[in-house]
């Protein structure tokens, strides 16, 4: 259960009772718990199983990863209250001090620790509270806020005195003067021959009457309010019967179904738009069935919206969402329906801080597209990844896990080579339609020629034409937002940086303004030259905005959309772009990598890449890995309902081995191209890796850290230590970072290991000059 605790002398923490012993700590003396928050727990033994295992792996405390699971409802805050004591008369004992705020407490009922701090001017005022409860002037009680509040809906009812015809006419004869009232007397009566209860709007629109006419009806007793409370979202739907699967889906399914007898988890490779989808409802449907919950795992929260409008329409109001976009009122309703497995929350749909929730009788997790990174959480601690914590969160639960995409992880697919997962395989598109067809632009000839106009090549533009006249619709990718990132002066060569961070400043047209993509720095886009005066600026590089700009000049009779981070801020951002997009109101649509992630349009016939390059050439052993996975999902996106789809990808080097192997949708090369890679150079899936970052805004202060740790580390590790090394960007949000690479080869114990890292940290925190600086690990890090 959750209990109020009090640190310090103006603190109170909500924390959870996680066992009971009868053994007196001995470095401290325990505190008072100082009240208890719930009458039934919130938080179940499962939960607390797999929170401890999240927090002993990804090497954080129990306390990270319980702040990151609750709702920040269920986390209270308190305030002091202080109260004047009536029967206290002797003022001469006070001092002055104290005498102002017993003075103050004449005219107000009661008053806050930071409202006294204001009246004397002071920041320390404990002690004067202190010496005022001593001579019993005053007493203080802890006020805690509880921050959820259930959403009420106000109804009608008539009030009990007139429940007899003749009352009635009484009634109408009374109001006969009163023709507003009458009238919304007269059409309650029409309402209430539905049954159903009736809500306070709906009256008041139904009769055209405002909400102070209900009111004076309700003061002169005839009407009576009352509240009903309810979910802040409900999902209607009703339950149909599931789609059939044709013949390659059904065997994908009957193999999963066997893998399940002998593993718990199975690795489904099917090819975009295979229709992976129908078959997890299948198995969605049978766990369902035998009484279990599942949970639905998404990378993307732009994909929720299209998945639970196609759940609604099998399982109807069996299904619950939880993600951030959701406010916080929200997601606590959905925590309590989970808690006590009500039948809304059946199914779970969610991003990874789902697997946080209170399940008690989890039969099937589903990870759809499990190589997705943003599985992975960065910011802050527990730096967990969902795909790895389901698989845990499945053995709890003896629940069954099914990983699924069209470009698996490398180490999804070593496991399953190694026999640990079982793998499933789906080849052909959804009603047989042939994957799209590939081509690559050079990019270098075209400019040679000079049949480019603007970023796009000739063949790109004819390309695009003639999916257009055919009322097709067009996805451009480009995987940068804003108008261009960075900004030059073509006299001096300067451009401008932000003050916060190593990066140059991306300028974004729209608003006109300068900005930093990391700490959210802006200014204005400056006239001239902040270095040399000259007003000779000019852009360098190209995002989606100004690909926008130049399609609307391009195809000005068409409609051009753009979903990037910065049009899909809000609540329902990415269903007012993509609604659109499903409507046809959009004939091109350009957006950066959230496009790549399982999204389903009919109607398009034709995928561009616009610059290829940007992605192969990163600093990173996963960059080719990646690359694949997303050039090839974003070519998913085309021809999935009729004809054959057409990608066109702009590059400057046609002949990279990654490009060739896209344009072939040859995922077994790519794999095994790259597992020699990793295997030559010791990365993952063969050796595991955890990163040490120092961040401090000494900049020879972190340099000394990380030298002495990299030191202590080599003793122990040898030649495993990768570093010390200063990431692409070096100073972020003024903070200097520094990191190093552990690698852990394969027959060493994960275990012993992280006991070494745990001592050497905390010698490192005992050195009075490394203990500001920020320490952080992270495990699998990449």
């Amino acid at each position: 259960m959750r209990v109020a605790v009090e640190f310090g002398r103006s603190k109170i923490y909500t924390a959870l009772v996680f066992n009971i012993h009868q053994t007196a700590p001995e470095l401290y003396e325990a505190k008072d718990i100082h009240q208890i928050l719930d009458e039934k727990p919130i938080v179940n033994e499962q939960q607390l199983k797999h929170w401890q295992w999240i927090a002993n792996y990804y090497m954080c405390s129990l306390g990270d990863v319980y702040r990151a699971s609750l709702p920040s409802a269920f986390l209270l805050e308190s305030e002091t209250v202080i109260y004047k004591n009536e029967a206290f008369q002797d003022e001469s004992v006070l001092t002055d001090n104290e005498f102002l705020i017993f003075e103050a407490l004449h005219h107000q009922s009661q008053l806050t620790v930071h409202q006294v701090s204001d009246i004397l001017g002071k920041k320390k005022v404990l002690p004067i509270i202190n010496e005022l409860i001593h001579k019993s002037a005053i007493y203080i009680k802890e006020e805690i806020y509880e921050t959820y509040k259930p959403k009420l809906v106000k109804y009608v009812r008539l009030h009990p005195q007139y429940e007899s015809d003749e009352s009635l006419q009484v009634l109408l004869d009374e109001l006969s003067r009163a023709k507003k009232q009458k009238d919304a007397v007269l059409t309650f009566f029409q309402l209430k021959s539905t049954k159903k209860p009736i809500k306070a709007e709906d009256l008041a629109s139904k009769a055209g009457v405002s909400a102070q006419i209900l009111k004076a009806l309700v003061d002169k007793d005839i009407f009576e309010f009352y509240h009903i409370q309810i979910d802040r979202i409900q999902y209607k739907g009703d339950t149909n019967d599931l789609k059939k699967l044709n013949e390659y889906q059904e065997k994908a399914l009957a193999e999963i179904k066997e893998s399940f007898t002998e593993k718990d988890i199975t690795l489904l490779h099917g090819v975009t738009s295979s229709g992976k989808t129908e078959v997890y409802n299948t198995l969605i449907q049978e766990t369902i069935d035998s009484g279990k919950q599942v949970l639905f795992l998404l990378a993307e929260i732009a994909l929720t919206t299209q998945i639970i409008t196609r759940l609604q329409i099998y399982f109807g109001n069996q299904i619950s969402v939880f993600h951030s976009k959701y406010s916080m009122n929200e997601r606590v309703e959905v925590w309590k329906n989970v808690l006590d497995n009500k039948p809304k929350a059946q199914i779970i749909l969610g991003a990874r801080s789902s697997i946080f929730l209170p399940f008690s009788n989890l039969g099937l997790i589903v990870v759809d597209e499990e190589h997705e990174s943003s599985y992975k959480q960065y910011e802050p601690s527990p730096r967990y990844n969902a795909r790895d914590a389901a698989v845990v969160l499945g053995k709890i639960h003896n629940a069954k896990v099914l990983l699924g995409s069209a470009t698996p992880s490398i180490e999804s697919k070593f496991n399953a080579d190694q026999d640990k997962y079982g793998l499933v395989e789906l080849n052909r598109r959804h009603g047989n339609i042939q994957l799209p067809k590939i081509e690559l632009i050079d990019v270098k000839e075209k400019h040679r020629k000079k049949e480019m106009t603007g970023h796009f090549s000739d063949r790109m533009l004819k390309l695009i034409n003639e999916a257009l006249e055919e009322k097709e619709q067009v996805i451009l990718f480009q995987n940068r937002r804003g108008f261009s990132p960075i900004v030059e002066c073509t006299t001096c060569g300067t451009s401008p940086q932000c003050p916060n961070c190593d990066v140059s400043l991306t300028y974004h047209k729209y608003r006109g303004e300068l900005k930093c993509h990391y700490c959210h720095y802006q200014r204005a886009m400056p006239n001239s030259c902040g270095a040399c005066g000259s007003a000779t600026l000019d852009t360098k590089g190209f995002g989606t905005e100004q690909i926008e700009l130049e399609l609307k000049e391009l195809f000005p009779n068409h409609n051009i959309g753009r979903m990037d981070l910065d049009t899909t801020r809000g609540k329902f951002g990415y269903q007012k772009i993509i609604g659109a997009f499903e409507a046809q109101e959009i004939d091109i649509l350009v957006g950066t990598q959230m496009l790549s992630k399982g999204l389903d349009f009919e109607n398009v016939s034709l995928v561009g890449i616009l610059n290829a390059d940007s992605m192969l050439n990163f600093p990173d052993f996963r960059a080719h890995e990646r690359a694949f996975q997303l050039m090839v999902q974003v070519s998913g996106r085309a021809g999935r309902s009729k004809k054959q789809g057409h990608v066109a990808i702009q590059t400057y080097n046609p002949y990279h081995q990654i490009l060739q192997q896209v344009s072939t949708n040859n995922y077994a090369e790519m794999y095994k191209e790259q597992l020699q890679d990793r295997w030559q150079y010791h990365y993952p899936p063969y050796y595991r890796l955890i990163k040490i970052t120092l961040k401090h805004k000494d900049y020879t202060r972190v340099d000394n850290g990380i030298n002495w740790l990299a030191k202590a580390l080599q003793n122990v590790f040898g030649e495993n230590v990768l570093g010390p090394s200063a990431p692409a960007v070096a100073r972020i949000r003024n903070q200097y970072i520094k990191n190093l690479v552990i690698k852990i080869p394969p027959k060493q114990s994960l275990g012993k290991t992280k006991e070494q890292l745990q001592k050497i940290k905390t010698t490192f925190e005992a050195v009075k000059d490394f203990r500001p600086i920020r320490f952080i690990l992270d495990v699998d890090a990449y």
